[in-house]
């Protein structure tokens, strides 16, 4: 299999400085990630945008889909910021003859307890076994870009 990850920003990628909230994006989670577990198929990384999901405009999404519509691979993982993701989702359902999977983290990839290495891992998973069409994988579950919902207080994706 041939991974396309394109890495958007967003926790998952975020690197804070200090205990008030003061963060840049870092490089991709998903490279260091891949490195340590020695994963067993070829990807390539790029990064795009590099913004928190909050700030995330249609121009940026344009230019994600963009870069997946120019991609050779037709695995592709979405490492995004989790509060635009759906959106950013619906935008790359003009996508066709690919599998695209946006995943993403609650807490930075950084952190010792995150949820990005199994995000990430499932996204992957997701990759080689669905039909192409865009979901979303997060906390144990893919989801439908049109059939979900990030419940903030639950701090969860949910089926809407």
């Amino acid at each position: 299999m041939q991974l396309h990850v394109f890495a958007v920003g967003g926790t998952i990628d975020k690197i804070y400085y200090d205990a008030l909230s003061n963060y840049t994006i870092g490089s991709p989670a998903a490279e260091e990630i891949f490195n340590r577990i020695t994963v067993n198929f070829t990807y390539q990384v790029s990064k795009l945008v590099q913004k928190d999901s909050l700030d995330m405009t249609a121009t940026d999404q344009s230019e994600i889909l963009a870069g997946v519509q120019a991609s050779t691979s037709n695995h592709i993982v979405v490492t995004h910021g989790t509060d635009t993701m759906v959106e950013t989702g619906k935008v790359l359902k003009a996508v066709t003859g690919k599998t695209i999977v946006i995943t993403g983290a609650m807490q930075p990839a950084m952190f010792k307890h995150t949820d990005a290495d199994f995000n990430l891992g499932g996204a992957v998973a997701c990759c080689q076994t669905l039909p192409p069409g865009v979901y979303i994988y997060m906390n144990g579950r893919v989801y439908d870009v049109d059939q979900v919902k990030k419940n903030r207080d639950a701090g969860q994706f949910q089926d809407c």
